[in-house]
């Protein structure tokens, strides 16, 4: 009996040792590839704290230098910094709440409800997730134009208010996570399509909302193609856009344009930041009920 209960005791101080191991390489490995992730944010902090020479430095220094503050300066003397910047809260703020919406309603209605050519209409809007966006510009601006929207917002706007990646997305969460019972119950209650939509559907997707919203708004945020080519008033346009123009024709100081990109990602890290925990607790919630 002692002989098994040293044997029991060995074998369990093995598997407790593997265990406490594995964990050891488990955290190694996400501690490296955490690093790696950083890299380069930390070295868009060394190039818009150096100055242009300093870039083209061999070997290149891998220490932030003292020219962050100067640099960050010229840029807002160079752009409308702030005015931009509004423009680009703006679209992503408002094209992240209509995509929220319309994708999410779409969605519930492809996976709980049956009508004529649902799977020809889905399968049509799948094939326009697969054409390149940019084969769309030109008639997407003459549509614009015979709205009287070129050169206004509501041209980033209106035409991101739904996309097929989200109305699939959603679809196939709504399918896995939404009970048939729930509705079968609001039904019997009384309840319509959009009360159904928000009252018991809506409160289940906030899993899937928070991923697709955070997704889209990153989209909009970083958006450039577009309000190029359809903001013309030079008042009107997005933070991208408003940088580009750091770039001139016959020279380009890489530390002024390192510097405008430090200052239009930072916005983004605060939003995350502060939705990190939200996203985080709806993404672990989704995960336990599906």
């Amino acid at each position: 009996m002692a002989a098994e209960d040293r044997t029991t005791g060995s074998a369990g101080l093995a598997i407790g040792s593997g265990s406490r191991l594995t964990r050891i390489c488990v955290r190694v490995v996400l501690l490296f590839g955490v690093l790696i992730s950083l890299f380069p944010f930390y070295w868009l902090v060394v190039l818009a704290s150096g100055t242009t020479q300093d870039i083209y430095r061999y070997p290149p220094k891998l220490v932030p230098g003292p020219h962050l503050l100067d640099n960050m300066g010229r840029v807002l003397d160079t752009v409308d910094f702030f005015g931009s910047l509004f423009n680009t809260v703006v679209v992503a703020v408002l094209g992240t709440l209509l995509v929220l919406f319309f994708d999410s309603l779409a969605a519930f209605a492809f996976a709980k409800y049956e009508f004529p050519a649902k799977k020809l209409l889905f399968g049509m809007l799948l094939v326009t997730y697969m054409i390149p966006a940019q084969l769309s510009l030109v008639p997407q601006f003459v549509t614009m134009a015979e709205f009287g929207w070129a050169g206004s917002l509501n041209a980033l706007i209106i035409p991101s208010a739904a996309n097929a990646f989200g109305i699939f997305w959603m679809r196939q969460y709504a399918q896995n996570s939404l009970p048939d019972e729930l509705l079968d119950a609001g039904r019997i209650d009384g309840a319509g399509f959009f009360r159904l939509y928000w009252t018991v559907a809506l409160p289940l997707f906030r899993p899937a909302l928070a991923f697709l919203g955070i997704f889209t708004f990153i989209g909009l945020w970083n958006d450039y193609i577009w309000p190029l080519v359809v903001l013309i008033d030079p008042e009107r346009v997005t933070l991208q856009v408003a940088l580009a123009n750091l770039n001139t024709l016959y020279n380009t100081d890489y530390s002024l344009v390192m510097a405008g990109s430090l200052m239009s990602v930072v916005p983004l890290i605060i939003v995350f930041l502060l939705g990190a925990r939200h996203f985080l607790r709806d993404l672990a919630a989704g995960a336990t009920k599906m």
